[in-house]
């Protein structure tokens, strides 16, 4: 995957929803692009009224939940995939968090998520998230998955 796509997104918009369990006012994807068996990519475009930005900014915070949100969307398209509900995670660890650039209100987001590993309910990702050709946040990130009530 690379950070600038020009294909026609899965999910987007209002559609995004159907594969987290977020709601208004925190959704911090508005895009699903793609998905492989264990990578996928999203975005966000930051808004100046998101409850993570301060003076048109985005937060190291807002960063770090659009990145949980993006690991989020790709469980839920997986689990939409095989027929089952979309599941509800968090975020268990955050390791080796590195930020060069805080976006800004107006700036789109690009993240690509990598599971490296899936051990019982938690899932071990790295992420990456991009602004234009430039990564400007990377991490690892320990996920643990709610088991389902069905």
């Amino acid at each position: 995957m690379t950070s600038n796509s020009t294909e026609k997104p899965i999910f987007q918009g209002e559609e995004i929803k159907s594969l987290i369990p977020q709601r208004s006012p925190i959704i911090m994807v508005d895009t699903f692009y793609e998905a492989t068996e264990e990578s996928c990519k999203t975005g966000l475009t930051i808004i100046s009224d998101n409850i993570f930005c301060e003076d048109g900014t985005l937060l190291e915070t807002g960063l770090i939940e659009h990145i949980a949100q993006s690991a989020s969307a790709f469980a839920g398209y997986t689990a939409l995939k095989n027929e089952q509900p979309t599941p509800i995670g968090f975020i268990g660890e955050v390791k080796k968090f590195q930020l060069t650039a805080l976006p800004k209100s107006g700036d789109r987001l690009i993240t690509e998520i990598k599971i490296l590993s899936e051990i019982m309910n938690v899932s071990l990702l790295t992420a990456e998230t991009f602004l234009g050709n430039d990564c400007i946040a990377t991490c690892q990130m320990k996920i643990f998955i709610q088991e389902s009530k069905e």
